[in-house]
């Protein structure tokens, strides 16, 4: 008997040959699509009635059936709430991160397995082994500039037990003209951007409309009052633009934010120099380790954000917590962002980053 997979559909392109792919391979395929977010988009249209009127036509053609299942309140409890006391607490999280572990690939992969799935499938750009000896590892996708291991650094090794990355060979343009010769509805379809499952928008006035804005002072790391701002959730470290400082006491070039003090409301920012912005370590914890039992240290390389070349660094592991020091000091590592540790073409997993130590 055909095995099934049940393809976790969005709408976009990615997840649309995903499906056509695995159907091709001779998989029975069952389309789901998730709705995680059911506020209205800013111009009063729902985008997610838009995405699922593409997953429709997609499904339709391949001859596969389709379903949609509701996630936002799990979506809410475990995603959004954290999102929201990060920021409240002048971190930067990155959503997408826990979107993977607490939604795609816990919920959703529940509601598939429940379906009678025997895999469960994304259009995810990584790979995956499933090891004899009953691991299952994470790779990097053969497309660099779209790798998403850095997003999937949080999920488990039951959650991966029987995931299948349909596009972890392929680069974004073979998808595209793939979409393109087999007449998809997505082909063309830009790629999403924005919050993981609420999309483009203002993000200062959406962020605004949850957390209240308290205003506050701009000084220099000599003390020097340069300006207010608007809220030191709406700052993260490195910014350069939106701080309207262009041009203070007649001063020219650019500015960036270097530090934010919570307790006191001040946003620090350097003008030209930007030494302050290098740190030596940072500390992680709510550390998850994929299919690898850590030394009390090791040498591997890390990220430090999404958009960043691999560097070379030394965990040193403090109980459930570790010390990342760097070969070469780093700008701009960022509180609340994930520190994702690799070994050549496998992702080891990661963490939260709590401290940064210059």
């Amino acid at each position: 008997m055909k095995k099934t997979v049940v393809v976790g559909m969005s709408g976009g392109v990615d997840s649309s040959v995903a499906a056509l792919l695995l159907k091709q391979q001779g998989y029975n395929v069952i389309g789901l699509f998730m709705l995680n977010w059911e506020e209205q988009g800013e111009d009063g249209a729902c985008t997610a009635e838009e995405d699922y009127a593409d997953v429709r036509r997609v499904c339709a053609l391949l001859d596969i059936p389709y379903y949609s299942v509701n996630f936002a309140k799990q979506y809410s409890e475990r995603v959004f709430r954290h999102f929201l006391d990060e920021y409240a607490a002048g971190r930067t999280p990155n959503p997408d991160v826990l979107c993977n572990r607490e939604i795609k690939f816990g919920p959703f992969r529940d509601y598939a397995l429940s379906m009678g799935a025997d895999y469960v499938a994304t259009g995810h750009y990584c790979g995956i082994e499933h090891t004899s000896d009953g691991r299952h590892l994470l790779l990097k996708a053969a497309d660099a500039s779209k790798d998403q291991t850095y997003f999937l650094n949080q999920v488990t090794q039951p959650q991966l037990a029987d995931v299948l990355f349909p596009l972890a060979d392929l680069k974004k343009s073979e998808v595209r003209r793939i979409a393109e010769e087999n007449g998809l509805a997505t082909a063309e379809k830009k790629d999403s951007t924005g919050i993981c499952f609420i999309g483009e928008r203002n993000f200062r006035k959406f962020l605004s409309s949850y957390l209240p804005a308290k205003p506050g002072r701009i000084l220099t790391l000599d003390g020097r009052d340069v300006g207010e701002h608007i809220g030191l959730m709406h700052y993260t470290i490195g910014q350069r633009r939106g701080l309207n400082l262009g041009g203070v006491q007649g001063e020219e070039g650019r500015w960036f934010v270097v530090k934010k003090d919570l307790k006191n409301n001040v946003l620090y920012v350097s003008h030209g120099d930007e030494s302050p912005l290098y740190s030596l370590s940072c500390e992680v914890d709510g550390l998850n380790f994929i299919a690898f039992e850590p030394d009390s240290q090791f040498e591997c390389t890390a990220k430090f954000r999404y958009r960043q070349p691999e560097q070379r660094v030394r965990v040193k592991m403090l109980g459930d917590r570790a010390l990342v020091e760097f070969a070469q000091k780093q700008r701009a590592v960022t509180e609340g962002q994930y520190a994702v540790f690799y070994d050549e073409r496998r992702c080891l997993g990661g963490g939260v980053i709590q401290k940064v130590n210059y």
